[in-house]
């Protein structure tokens, strides 16, 4: 496995899957699920319904300036102590 990604298997709420690790992260009103990808190095925020939305409802990917900033810092500093890039966090897809 990968170093940086065990590292960052190693953080508050992160599971390494494969090439790449996911943290579920859930606000007042908002729930998303943040993947960080090893072998393109980077960020994908998806937004996952609520637990009580209608069956069809999926996650979708999201632009990262719909995520809230505390959150994007979070994942930002999270992926720094993984000594991962932080500013690949910030690469458009």
């Amino acid at each position: 496995m990968d170093e940086r990604l065990a590292a960052l298997g190693e953080r508050e709420g992160w599971r390494v899957e494969g090439a790449a690790a996911r943290v579920h992260y859930r606000g007042e009103t908002d729930q998303y699920s943040i993947e960080y990808y090893a072998p393109s190095d980077c960020v994908v925020y998806w937004k996952v319904p609520p637990e009580d939305a209608d069956a069809g409802d999926t996650a979708v990917p999201v632009g990262r300036d719909t995520v809230p900033t505390p959150l994007r810092e979070r994942i930002r500093a999270d992926l720094a102590a993984a000594d991962i890039d932080a500013d690949v966090e910030r690469r458009s897809l």
